[in-house]
């Protein structure tokens, strides 16, 4: 059977272009081969000797069958793996190494400090008696009083009838008969005076002139200064009415507000640099002598109490300035702040092994310092760590941890995780060997 020519034509045309496609597909598999990137190369089943500059072999285990002991395996990081880079490419990539530090720690605590009053130096003055003002002899807010001294004049019916009745009862003295039931009556009722507020003086007035008194005179009961004043002349006042606050400002109160990470390096008697700038006074000395149970919920600080002299009046109430805590020092192990990856609910850094891969190590850290944080279990001081660049080493990590990593000992990589060791005792099987005439035949 004879096939039409543009039949036989088109075969022909499909057949070199099948032809074509064969020659092409096997010569990208035989580049493949010797690129030994197909994954199913034999050079895949094998791992070099003498692996290149920059490629770290796993370590192996032991020859007498027992585990080797790690003895940070306490402080392992979940989700970590131990990496390996080239040092050729630690430059590059920006990643420092540093030894870990032994040093004296002990920055000092500053807190912003208050002037405040001394609670136990202030008086609330009250009247005894219901009434009005009729005289005032504290005119203005902020002025000096001595103790003793005359404050204000109250009119009180309460106290004029009691006065009458005082008088009436030395009048009865006079008669024999009624002299000893008015002895008892009258003690009681200068008793009563006293109580509504008369002074010895003015009892003693009202009893040589005979006559009452038509006010009152509130004294005060402290030197101070008046911090504030309620009535004015005139003001119907009752024992529950605050005239005048007084405040003794020989002696306040210094309030410092230590933030709430540096509460572990205070306590009470710890010494202080108090300096208020606007006072016009020279930094000094004290020492804390109080500290409050609470912490200040809108700032997050503990508030610490020093008490200060303060004859000059030079350290006003409200006045702020600073406090710088003196803090024992200690020695302890320091690295780079850069260097802790702080992942919210642990921390680790990356420790240089033996073999030269990093290996991730839960660390337990205390005081943080300006730029180094203090490392308090994890790391002795004998090793080295990765300074900077960590986050890089670390995403690295996490990836091969994951899963990520392509498992070949090739480039530094290691195997992924959970992949059981090659067994030490059984013989290793011949690799095949490659069809005769193979360019590979040396391999």
């Amino acid at each position: 059977m004879t096939l039409h020519p543009l039949v036989a034509r088109g075969w022909r045309t499909l057949s070199l272009v099948t032809l074509a496609v064969l020659v092409v597909a096997l010569g990208s598999l035989l580049a493949q081969h010797l690129r030994r990137g197909w994954p199913f190369s034999l050079h895949h089943g094998m791992a070099p000797a003498n692996p290149p500059g920059g490629h770290v072999a796993a370590a192996p285990p032991a020859l007498d069958g027992t585990e080797a002991v790690d003895p940070h395996a306490a402080h392992t990081v979940p989700g970590r793996v131990p990496v390996a880079v080239p040092r050729g490419q630690l430059d590059a990539i920006g990643v420092r190494i540093a030894r870990v530090a032994r040093e004296d720690i002990g920055r000092p605590v500053r807190a912003v400090a208050t002037v405040a009053l001394d609670e136990s130096r202030v008086s609330h003055v009250h009247t005894r008696v219901a009434g009005w003002i009729e005289r005032l002899y504290v005119n203005t807010t902020g002025q000096r009083v001595t103790r003793g001294a005359p404050l204000a004049a109250i009119f009180s019916q309460e106290l004029l009838a009691s006065q009458n009745e005082f008088i009436a009862l030395r009048q009865n003295l006079a008669h024999p008969t009624t002299a000893m039931a008015t002895q008892s009556l009258l003690a009681a009722t200068r008793s009563r005076l006293a109580v509504l507020g008369m002074t010895p003086a003015e009892l003693a007035r009202v009893e040589s002139t005979g006559r009452p008194l038509r006010t009152v005179t509130v004294v005060a009961p402290r030197t101070g200064v008046v911090l504030h004043r309620g009535i004015a002349v005139g003001t119907a006042v009752d024992p529950s009415t605050e005239l005048l606050t007084i405040a003794d400002l020989s002696r306040v109160w210094v309030l410092a507000e230590v933030p709430e990470g540096d509460i572990p390096a205070i306590q009470r008697d710890t010494p202080a640099r108090l300096e208020f700038a606007a006072s016009g006074r020279a930094p000094f000395e004290a020492r804390i002598d109080f500290l409050y149970p609470t912490l200040t919920e809108r700032t997050r600080t503990l508030r610490a109490r020093f008490v200060v002299p303060n004859d000059d009046g030079s350290l006003r109430p409200g006045l702020y300035g600073e406090a710088n805590f003196q803090v024992r020092t200690h020695g302890a192990l320091t690295v780079p702040r850069d260097a802790v990856v702080d992942t919210g609910e642990t921390q680790h850094v990356f420790v240089v092994g033996s073999d030269g891969r990093f290996v991730p190590r839960a660390v337990t850290l205390g005081t943080r310092l300006d730029d180094r944080v203090e490392v308090r279990e994890g790391l002795n001081g004998e090793e080295s760590i990765v300074a900077s660049g960590v986050f890089l080493i670390d995403s690295e990590s996490r990836l091969r941890a994951s899963g990520g990593g392509t498992g070949h000992a090739h480039g530094g990589q290691t195997a992924p995780a959970g992949a059981a060791p090659p067994d030490r005792g059984a013989r290793p099987e011949p690799a095949p060997s490659p069809p005769p005439g193979s360019p590979h035949a040396g391999h």
